[in-house]
């Protein structure tokens, strides 16, 4: 009976593992973007193929409110191969975590994308942004 049951354990540790291993293929590191009074951490994308989640680019991260004090909210933006910015809000004061895919059928086969990570001053004043993350898909 022993036998069988480490059988069991090893097996199923042996599963868990290959299906974790599984699903971190094709991810690749964001660059930390920052800029006054934001913070976009620990960011990672993958360019799906058409066949996979509708071939969208899907990003993940978290989005930081680095300034708490300063009334203003916080917003990423996302633009896929000739399409125009998404835009993607925060919270005050919080860090948020993001999980999206961007696409549609023109997306499909997308190969470009960028992702900039900015703080809504208001309607008086420009929002500002961190410098644009380009990312290119393996061909």
């Amino acid at each position: 009976m022993k036998k069988v049951l480490a059988g069991v354990m090893a097996a199923t540790a042996f599963l868990a593992g290959a299906g974790t291993a599984w699903g971190a293929v094709g991810w690749s590191g964001v660059p930390v973007l920052k800029s006054g009074g934001v913070r976009f951490l620990e960011g990672e994308h993958r360019f799906n193929p058409a066949g996979r989640n509708h071939g969208a680019f899907e990003w993940k991260g978290k989005l930081k409110d680095a300034d708490t004090e300063d009334g203003h909210n916080v917003y990423l933006q996302v633009r896929v191969e000739g399409h125009a910015w998404v835009r993607y809000n925060g919270k005050q004061r919080k860090t948020v975590s993001l999980h999206h895919s961007n696409w549609d059928g023109a997306q499909r086969y997308a190969t470009k994308a960028e992702i900039r990570a900015c703080r809504d001053r208001g309607s008086l004043h420009p929002d500002n942004c961190s410098r644009n993350a380009k990312f290119l898909a393996d061909q």
